[in-house]
């Protein structure tokens, strides 16, 4: 098999795992007009058509599904075999891809990641974020970091940060003209800055619970952002109640600039974990990653 073949048989792997010419074009550093030559030279190759392309979508054939069959293992084999040969350098080394949000990005990962990599400079470590849920075996990440309720069960889990609370909260003139909620359902008569989910669209429902018992609630307002920085702007500038993790708004709430609302309704659930796939053996790159980020009680 000539080198183009299997560098031909890569991109069509990416491709079909994308669903997308461009996101595939993104993950390898290539240009469009690349990949889709390499796809139709493969094509011609082999005679058969691989993908199935139409104005919206990309989707294997049924020939191309029975290769991805095949190549899938094959790579992740290929990827395996090269973890173990960087297990034989003297100096840990290795790129690890990890799928986060900007919050767990700031807050935790990112104080461990430069520590590690000032100590390592063999190892890379790429930050990906993204505010929805992300398959990382099918995007092929080493690891993810999500809420410890939202890990998946066939996943290994290490918690890497504390208990966390979502708080609701407003402006000081917000609330001296639109008066305090003392229920979740008060707020069906307030102005709330929605949180708009980037990957599927769909609109955050604010959670609360209180002595057992828990309410998800559908709020309505003039403004929707997909990002938390632009929610704390809006409420500060009195556009309306918020809904944020605790630990991006204290410092507001520390200097007054903004007030927390139904706080006995804002219960702690569990903190942020690094997942990865519980078949796949950790590099050693990997293994330092988990002991930098791995939580330590505050009492410990």
């Amino acid at each position: 098999m000539k080198r183009e073949d299997i560098s031909d048989l890569a991109v069509f792997l990416v491709v079909a795992q994308q669903s997308s010419f461009t996101a595939a074009a993104a993950q390898l550093g290539l240009s469009q007009s690349g990949i889709s030559h390499s796809i139709r030279r493969l094509e011609a190759r082999l005679g058969i058509r691989l993908l199935a392309r139409t104005t919206r979508s990309i989707a294997p054939t049924a020939a191309g599904e029975k290769l991805l069959e095949v190549l899938a293992p094959a790579f992740e084999s290929v990827d395996d075999r090269m973890t173990e040969l960087l297990e034989l350098k003297d100096k840990p080394a290795g790129t690890i891809r990890i799928s986060l949000t900007e919050h767990a990005a700031e807050t935790i990962v990112w104080p461990a990641v430069s520590r590690l990599t000032a100590a390592y400079p063999d190892i890379n470590v790429e930050l990906n974020i993204s505010n929805g849920l992300v398959d990382i075996v099918a995007e092929r990440f080493d690891a993810g970091v999500r809420l410890g309720e939202r890990v998946e069960k066939d996943m290994i889990a290490v918690r890497i940060g504390p208990k966390l609370r979502m708080i609701a909260f407003a402006s000081p003139d917000y609330l001296a003209r639109y008066g305090v909620p003392e229920t979740p359902a008060d707020l069906t008569r307030h102005r709330c800055i929605n949180m708009r989910f980037v990957a599927s669209g769909g609109v955050y429902a604010w959670e609360f619970e209180k002595d057992g018992r828990e309410i998800k609630t559908r709020v309505e307002g003039q403004l929707t952002v997909n990002n938390s920085s632009l929610a704390l702007k809006a409420a500060l500038a009195g556009h309306g109640i918020g809904f944020l993790v605790e630990s991006a708004v204290s410092s507001y709430l520390e200097a007054g600039s903004l007030v927390q609302v139904l706080d006995d309704w804002c219960q702690p659930f569990d903190g942020y974990h690094l997942y990865f796939p519980a078949h796949r053996a950790a590099s050693p790159a990997m293994r330092l990653l988990i002991d930098a980020l791995k939580y330590r009680s505050p009492s410990a």
